[in-house]
């Protein structure tokens, strides 16, 4: 699933849409198949956590990319490099001397609705991790959230977008190890100080990354060795050497809570000591 740095790259992509006249609508969703945008200018697009937004007119389109999602850009008339049957959006932009076409591709979610109800749609998010305004509106709401649950294990309040928005299990994966904290630990276990720090660990190499193409939490681009555990699984660890492991956590056969995903996690069982 894509995390927070993902979306902000492709807003900033989806930023020439800023400007232009929709000339075509098709949102191809039940709910919201004679919604349309054509004759309206697309006024906005933003990101907010791992949600992307954009205005047209007086209407929001809210997507969410979930696990497969992807929005293909592309000139009328020229094949798509997806199947037809996957298109979720279609909008055609005018431009000369051939329209634009914006594709969006098996979007986990879609919304439509007017943009004075956009906060009814974003309350129950967190703070925005990639917010330019995080370290003084952002980060003290974000950790109070947390600490607001200490039984609750640093993993899951980590991959809670209600806690924080944008955080994703990658991300999580290389907060900990960096924190030296077990994701299975409770945020009692680790107290407020290391939350404090794994919060902002989980900020600054996600806005180190916010412009890369690739991801790196080691400072090497080499392939193979951007992740410090992270889809590394019984390779050894990069600081110790000792053999990194995966489990599960979240979701009700592992200990999480009702509707809470079970998602891998990666430890190194030296640098990583439980607590609980």
């Amino acid at each position: 699933m894509p995390e927070g740095d993902s979306v902000l790259q492709l807003s900033n992509k989806m930023q020439f849409m800023v400007g232009r006249e929709v000339t075509y609508t098709s949102i191809r969703v039940p709910r919201y198949a004679t919604a349309t945008f054509t004759g309206d200018y697309c006024e906005n697009v933003w990101p907010y956590g791992k949600h992307l937004f954009m205005q047209f007119g007086e209407q929001i389109l809210h997507t969410h990319l979930k696990m497969e999602g992807q929005w293909s850009i592309h000139y009328e008339g020229d094949k798509w490099r997806k199947p037809g049957f996957s298109a979720r959006v279609v909008l055609k932009l005018a431009n000369t001397p051939r329209d634009i076409e914006v594709v969006g591709h098996s979007l986990g979610n879609v919304d439509v609705y007017p943009i004075d109800n956009y906060y009814d749609h974003i309350e129950h998010l967190g703070p925005d991790i990639l917010d330019e305004q995080w370290e003084r509106e952002g980060r003290d709401e974000a950790i109070r959230r947390i600490l607001a649950r200490p039984q609750r294990s640093i993993g899951a309040a980590l991959l809670d977008q209600k806690n924080i928005a944008g955080i994703g299990n990658e991300y999580r994966a290389e907060a900990c190890f960096i924190a030296g904290i077990h994701p299975s630990d409770s945020v009692a276990a680790i107290g407020p100080e290391l939350v404090e720090k794994i919060v902002d660990i989980s900020h600054r190499i996600m806005w180190a990354n916010r412009n890369s193409p690739v991801r790196v939490t080691t400072g090497v681009r080499r392939a193979g060795e951007t992740t410090y555990v992270f889809g590394r699984n019984h390779k050894r660890c990069r600081r110790c050497g000792t053999a990194i492991y995966t489990d599960r956590l979240g979701g009700p056969d592992a200990g999480g809570e009702e509707g809470e995903l079970e998602r891998i996690i990666w430890v190194c069982p030296h640098c990583q000591p439980r607590r609980d």
